[in-house]
């Protein structure tokens, strides 16, 4: 009878396990706050139910669903286009930003500010088609190897997160990518590395042209910016490219705040329906990096001190994650 009992026991906790959706997250006040309100909004007749089509989940994408220091992924792509141009421009060894790129002084770049960055990223766009971007982007990706995390940038997501985001579309909820990050880039490894097609992937951009190469429809990218995806921008992206107010937004830096404020703030007295907003706080300097307020990568200040009265959730990727990246 015992030995009946014990297999019961191991056959419940076994499929207990199973069951678990959040696998690589730590029980406690974090998983269980995600847990409670995605029940909330699909308990069909329940008082937060939400209807499947206004189901939406945003998410920002360097540092809340890969990684991003010491410096963001495309800047490192970027760089890395800069330096195999570098030939056919001489003017860049005596031209800031191009100057410091060729020299490897990081600091001096990011020194320069985001100006110097966009002129880096456009450079490594410019006069391209669409396709060739992608290759090239898509060839830098499957080789490129993190400095310090030692495996390639692709492979630096974050597993707790894709388990979220598969958690989230089971239950009906479509998800997005809302990012500072270009969308060009982004729409060449979301689908594989997240689930997210192109199409629900919103950044910022460049502007483009089209035209007849030898009788092919190409578009061909510019040396401009379009539009920022970021800040007060991920809003305005947002209302254009999904035209729905998400019930849930994720992210990890002051670049969120808005986006969080938009999903999460009633619109007025009679808006009642369950809304989530969740910030990554990276405290875990041993398995991935710890950084907040006084970072230029990823500076998490004003939105953490919002989040409490906002409701947010505050995830602590120590405590609250039993794995970083997948195995």
């Amino acid at each position: 009878m015992r030995i009946l009992l014990i297999a019961a026991l191991f056959s419940c906790s076994t499929t207990a396990l199973a069951a678990d959706p959040l696998p690589s997250w730590n029980d406690g006040d974090t998983k269980a706050a995600i847990l409670d309100f995605v029940e909330a909004v699909t308990t069909e007749g329940g008082p937060g139910f939400v209807p499947i089509a206004e189901r939406i989940a945003t998410f920002d994408n360097d540092g809340c669903l890969w990684a991003e220091q010491p410096a963001y992924f495309q800047l490192a792509f970027s760089i890395d286009r800069v330096k195999a141009l570098a030939d056919d421009h001489p003017e860049w060894k005596t031209t800031e930003p191009f100057k410091s790129v060729l020299a490897d002084d990081l600091k001096a770049v990011a020194g320069q500010g985001m100006k110097a960055v966009a002129q880096i990223a456009m450079v490594a766009h410019a006069d391209m088609t669409a396709d060739e971007f992608e290759a090239s982007a898509r060839d830098w990706l499957n080789t490129a190897v993190h400095p310090k995390l030692g495996r390639r940038y692709v492979d630096c997501v974050y597993q707790p997160q894709l388990e979220l985001l598969s958690y989230l579309r089971a239950n009906g909820f479509k998800t997005f990518i809302v990012s500072g990050g270009g969308i060009d880039f982004l729409r060449v490894f979301a689908e594989e590395a997240y689930g997210i097609p192109p199409e629900q992937v919103v950044g910022t951009s460049i502007k483009a042209t089209y035209e007849l190469r030898d009788g092919v429809p190409v578009i061909i990218k510019q040396p401009e910016l379009d539009f920022v995806d970021d800040k007060a921008g991920k809003p305005v992206g947002i209302y254009q490219h999904i035209g729905r107010r998400p019930l849930l937004a994720c992210g990890n830096s002051d670049g969120d705040l808005q986006m969080l404020q938009y999903t999460t703030i009633p619109r007025n007295e009679e808006d009642d329906t369950p809304r989530l907003g969740i910030l990554l706080h990276h405290t875990d300097a041993d398995r991935e990096f710890a950084y907040d307020r006084e970072s230029s990568v990823g500076r998490l200040d004003v939105a953490l001190d919002e989040a409490s009265s906002r409701g947010w959730i505050v995830i602590d990727m120590a405590q609250d994650w039993a794995t970083i990246f997948p195995e």
